[in-house]
């Protein structure tokens, strides 16, 4: 029954939906970019409704966030233009990134979707900050951000035990970010001479407690 209810309340919302885009086609009623915010976070609750109805739909998360974070975007836009013009890629990305978080916190057996999460995360990060801070280097914030996403693939729980292997590749992208950045500040050449101290040091004391 409850389902049934469902359908027809969603029934209800697109039959008026229409009409409003009618109206507004029409010319009889200008709504502007009220109307626009009111139908994507409508399609947003809409999607996400599905998954709280059955949580194997999971899948539904990806359109409802989407279409809420741009919904977002539109009234951000109407408001404070220049806020949208800022921060719009942000929204929308993070909003997509955050979906696939929330499919990971749904089952853990998802854990696959930390990945594209972190990365949208990452390009939501680097997309605010550019337009924040012109020059800065997105590149390695970029790498920097892929790294802690496979951290976090190590770090939290699986269903499927240990993912160790996810160090392999997040350490690679937090050298290669690090490089980055330190080369940004015109530090490259300290970092070689740094490393090879450490490198010395560490193998100095592993020789130590061998013995």
């Amino acid at each position: 029954m409850k389902l049934l209810e469902s359908r027809i309340l969603w029934g209800v919302v697109l039959v008026l939906a229409g009409v409003l885009f009618l109206i507004d086609n029409l010319g009889i009623l200008r709504l502007g970019d009220l109307f626009w915010v009111v139908i994507f976070i409508a399609s947003g609750v809409f999607f996400i409704s599905i998954f709280v109805q059955n949580r194997a739909n999971w899948w539904a998360l990806i359109p409802g966030f989407t279409l809420l974070s741009v919904g977002l975007l539109v009234f951000l836009n109407w408001i404070a233009p220049s806020l949208g013009d800022l921060w719009g890629g942000s929204i929308v990305l993070g909003g997509i990134g955050l979906s696939f978080f929330f499919i990971y916190l749904v089952e853990r057996e998802n854990w696959w979707a930390l990945i594209p999460g972190g990365v949208l995360l990452t390009l939501a990060l680097v997309a605010g900050l550019d337009g924040l801070y012109p020059g800065i280097p997105t590149a390695g914030i970029f790498f920097l951000g892929l790294g802690l996403t496979f951290a976090l693939v190590a770090l939290l729980p699986t269903s499927q035990g240990d993912m160790r292997w996810a160090w392999i590749p997040g350490g690679i992208l937090l050298l290669v970010g690090t490089i980055f950045l330190i080369a940004w500040e015109n530090m490259l050449a300290y970092l070689w001479p740094a490393g090879l101290i450490l490198l010395g040091g560490f193998l100095i004391l592993r020789a130590f407690r061998n013995r």
